[in-house]
Order: structure tokens, then sequence, then C-alpha cells
């Protein structure tokens, strides 16, 4: 089975332009007693269409939808690869972050402040992420079981080829350089 992270639509759009290639979570409400964790090395970008996506985001182009309803189709156009996760528990760390993602500082504040389910108050995960676009949308109907407030679903098993001629959104030189930029913050 293959492994869906669930996330924004505007931030899978951010991801997928290469705009975005970190990705700040502290978990969903359905994470577990053990809370949030990328528990995956690699998965593909399920978006969410969470109403209120505008107040949280700095840009990005946001249509709101209603919410998902059983039997519609989801397209599915990204893969990603975690080539690095990290708890972070200092704040200016996490604020040194802010050129390379789309969330306003009071939202990452509010997720970095938040405390429970088994997340404690003043940390919160971030993720380096290569994203491949797929060459071909892979489409499945949406079921009940994707819903709720959780980051991690299991999707139906990918047609044979779903990665087949995938491309990087972002160069490897641009990355590269990224990557540099982000170790050096993080004091690495």
């Amino acid at each position: 089975m293959a492994s869906g992270f669930k996330e924004w639509q505007v931030v899978c759009d951010a991801l997928a332009s290469g705009r975005q290639s970190i990705i700040l979570r502290k978990g969903g409400i359905h994470e577990g007693r053990a809370g949030f964790s990328f528990a995956q090395e690699s998965f593909f970008l399920f978006p969410t269409r969470f109403h209120n996506q505008d107040q949280f985001v700095r840009e990005g182009n946001i249509v709101a939808k209603p919410e998902w309803v059983a039997g519609e189709t989801v397209s599915i156009t990204h893969y990603c690869e975690a080539l690095w996760a990290k708890t972070l528990t200092d704040w200016d760390k996490v604020a040194a972050l802010e050129p390379y993602h789309i969330w306003t500082e009071e939202t990452i504040r509010q997720r970095f402040d938040w405390e429970g389910k088994g997340m404690s108050s003043g940390s919160i995960h971030v993720a380096l992420v290569r994203v491949e676009a797929l060459a071909q949308p892979w489409d499945f109907p949406y079921e009940a079981k994707y819903g709720g407030c959780r980051s991690w679903v299991t999707l139906p098993e990918p047609p044979e080829g779903t990665r087949a001629g995938a491309v990087p959104v972002t160069g490897d030189d641009t990355f590269s350089t990224l990557f540099a930029k982000l170790r050096e913050i993080l004091g690495e």
C-alpha cells in the first residue's frame, strides 16, 4: 500500500511549484497517543480542502472548495521523499525558516506553542522533502477513511508505473543550495 501525506491544497501547490521544499508539522487531532512523526520517508501528497487556508498563509492561490465527498475523484500529482526530518525546539531556528515556506508567522507560532496528543509545547517537526511531479496524475475515488484530522493515510495500491517519468520540481543545483542553507540555519 502507498502512503499519503495530507496537506492543505495551497501548501501542496507551493511544494509542487518548488516554492517550498520543507514541511512544518505539529500534528492532527487523530495522530494517536504518541503524536505526529514523519513516519514515512516517501509518500504521495494528498491535497486537503481546509476552508480557511487563506488566513494561515502569506501567499498562494486558494480556491475554496467543500470538503471531499465519498466517490469524488482525488487526483494525486506529486510524490515526495523526506531527506531528513527533525524536531525543532528553538523558536529562533523555526523563525529563520520563514523564507522557505508560505505559512504566516502566527500560524507556525501557534503550532510551535500547541501542546497535546503526545506533542509538547515549544516544538515543531520539520522535514526537507524532494518533490517529484508525476508524469500522469493518479486518480482514485475519495473514501471516508481519508478524512479526519490526521497527517497520514493509507492509499490504494498505485497503478504500475505511477512514478515512471516523474521529474523533480527543483533542479539539483537549486536543491543543493537550499539543503546547504537549511543545514546552516539548523546549525549542522
